[in-house]
């Protein structure tokens, strides 16, 4: 009979991905061979996240090794969360694997000994299951082919799908009102329509989530944002319309239903974190720097701009870029530049002759490019902080990053979970659907998924086809 207990030999890469990985196991057992200390050991020196993880595994693994005394022989009793919840032990492999290994894979490779190591422990406990665990999807492939069960680390995935993530905003049938219109409250504040609205849908709100109903004959149909959540009710408030001549940003106006729910999150004081996610040309960055620059330049609520992303290539990498930090990240800010572009030409058909001064040089002294290496330890009183490309950033890095926010600052993150360029980082792993997932009950935090692309129609089609 197979006992329900695994074991379980955790590749170096899972452990530079999740440091506490080894702590997720519940009640299985863990195997550390030596080459993957081997490995931890020799890119453990240096200021990038991936030695700063390996350190952190380092020093979780010295206090388990603390704790025991120094016996671990008979493997190390792992902590646990909670009384309730049994846990395993943790081990660390010094032999030699001794099961053979096809011709093609003789070489003393680490994979090779992480397989050999798999194999020698299904042969010493045919009565447990022993899975390799890796993000390497080469290794897994060549472990199912030599009948080695092997799986990826999925503790961290937030989601099942990504097509699950929450979207920021619900479509309502068009009987609502009439589903909902009992004991309905209506009134208005300084120009401002809410509603009292009780009902089964009403319990299923998040806070700042947009609600709509459809227009007839493509006109604009209801649109409202979840103010407040109460015990039996919600209340709502008709949103700002910005795409009216009258509401336009920084000269810019919503062009689309999810544009226009975006510049009600953008412009929102009482919201201080935001994510935006799309596809390529759907105004994300657009929209953000208009409502930065309206939110700093004129109303004076944020002392400065400041804007980072993760400087992941897309091709080759082109070696070490001369200059100061924000020289060294101007190639990355293309998308910044472009947006100043627009952004310029609009302040000046609105303001004439001193938008030319602001666009020159008001923006460029408020606004600052940062490097992701030097957030660390920083704090940002009354700043409007932008987080570009941040699919890319693994769950450690937006709470590094976000947890930066001091007093009076907002941070937006943007980015396209279908576009991420980090090895090992998914779609239901990605630090951006970690975070939206994480901060969608909040009632400072707001999330629209800009569905529309307004860029041109020939990346309109090529996005759609291609």
């Amino acid at each position: 009979m197979t006992s329900n207990r695994k074991l379980f030999v955790v590749d170096t890469n899972v452990l530079i991905h999740d440091p506490t990985a080894i702590l997720r196991f519940q009640e299985h057992d863990v195997y550390i061979p030596i080459v993957v200390l081997e490995e931890l050991d020799n890119i453990k020196v240096g200021m990038s996240e991936i030695a700063r993880n390996v350190r952190q595994v380092s020093r979780l693994l010295d206090d388990l090794v603390e704790k025991a005394n120094g016996d671990i022989s008979h493997g190390i009793k792992l902590p646990s969360a909670s009384s309730d919840i049994p846990t395993g032990h943790l081990y660390f492999h010094m032999e030699e694997a001794h099961s053979p290994l096809p011709f093609g894979l003789s070489g003393r490779s680490s994979d090779n000994a992480l397989l050999g190591i798999t194999l020698d422990l299904g042969k010493n406990h045919p009565d447990r299951q022993s899975i390799l665990v890796t993000k390497d999807i080469n290794l897994r492939i060549k472990a199912r082919a030599l009948g080695i069960l092997a799986e990826d680390y999925t503790n961290d995935q937030v989601l099942d799908d990504a097509n699950l993530l929450f979207s920021g905003a619900d479509r309502l049938d068009a009987d609502f009102w009439e589903t909902h219109s009992k004991n309905m409250e209506s009134w208005k504040e300084e120009g401002r329509t809410f509603y009292r609205l009780r009902g089964p849908k009403a319990r299923a709100w998040l806070p700042n989530q947009f609600l709509y109903i459809n227009g007839i004959n493509n006109e604009r149909g209801f649109e409202a944002v979840v103010r407040r959540l109460e015990k039996d009710s919600a209340i709502i408030e008709v949103v700002k319309d910005y795409a009216s001549e009258r509401n336009k940003v920084w000269g810019i106006s919503a062009r689309n239903r999810e544009q226009n729910f975006a510049f009600n999150l953008l412009m929102d004081p009482e919201v201080d974190f935001v994510s935006l996610l799309g596809q390529a040309g759907t105004g994300k960055t657009l929209l953000t720097l208009a409502s930065a620059l309206m939110q700093t330049l004129e109303s004076k609520r944020y002392t400065e701009i400041i804007m980072t992303r993760m400087t992941v290539p897309v091709g080759e990498d082109i070696g070490f870029l001369p200059g100061t930090e924000e020289e060294k990240m101007g190639p990355w800010m293309g998308a910044l530049e472009d947006n100043l572009d627009v952004l310029q030409e609009t302040a000046t058909q609105e303001h004439g002759a001193w938008a030319r001064a602001a666009t020159h040089d008001l923006l460029r002294h408020r606004i600052r490019i940062k490097s992701l290496n030097f957030m660390r330890g920083r704090t940002f009183l009354k700043k409007f902080l932008i987080i570009d490309e941040a699919q890319n950033l693994s769950p450690h890095q937006i709470k590094t990053l976000v947890t930066r926010a001091g007093p009076g600052s907002k941070i937006v993150c943007l980015g396209n979970i279908a576009q991420i360029d980090t090895p090992y980082l998914t779609e239901t792993t990605s630090g951006l659907t970690y975070v939206v997932d994480r901060f969608k009950r909040w009632e400072h935090s707001g999330h629209i998924t800009l569905q529309r692309g307004e860029r041109s129609r020939l990346a309109d089609y090529a996005s759609e086809i291609l």
